[in-house]
């Protein structure tokens, strides 16, 4: 129980942080990479990957030109919701467990108000499988990797 609830606040926050990377750039309406990084920022930092990121979920969504900022927002607020309540440390671990329920159900009424009802199928199907996804990449609890063989 305790993995999972691990696994779905990572989930979360590398949603956050890509969602958060999208925001910073939702001003810009081309398609350009920077020229030069931005100052005090490596090359191809956070902005980069997030924007890159909900580039890949607005594809796979097919959301509208009219979706896009909103789910943005959305997405940015989510984010904003989370890191506060991060930094929340007099909650009890009941009331940040509440606390980050209701965040996660405000998003979903809130895509469920801009996507279509097949957008928003596959929004949930993509938020249970990051949730279900192992830190690293590695093996979702499915069969251990082989032993390697005995001589």
């Amino acid at each position: 129980m305790k993995s999972t609830k691990t696994l779905f606040l990572a989930a979360l926050a590398v949603g956050s942080l890509l969602a958060f990377g999208t925001v910073a750039n939702a001003g810009d309406t081309t398609n350009n990479p920077p020229s030069t990084p931005p100052a005090g920022g490596p090359p191809g930092g956070p902005g980069m990957r997030g924007q890159a990121g909900f580039d890949r979920l607005a594809e796979q969504l097919n959301l509208t030109d009219d979706q896009k900022p909103k789910v943005q927002s959305i997405m940015k607020a989510q984010m904003e919701k989370i890191r506060d309540l991060r930094q929340d440390t007099s909650l009890t671990p009941e009331d940040h467990k509440a606390k980050m329920k209701a965040i996660r159900e405000n998003t979903v009424t809130q895509m469920k108000a801009v996507l279509t009802a097949d957008q928003f199928q596959k929004w949930q199907a993509m938020q249970s499988q990051m949730r279900n996804r192992p830190p690293g990449g590695g093996n979702a609890g499915g069969t251990p990797p082989a032993a390697p063989p005995k001589n």
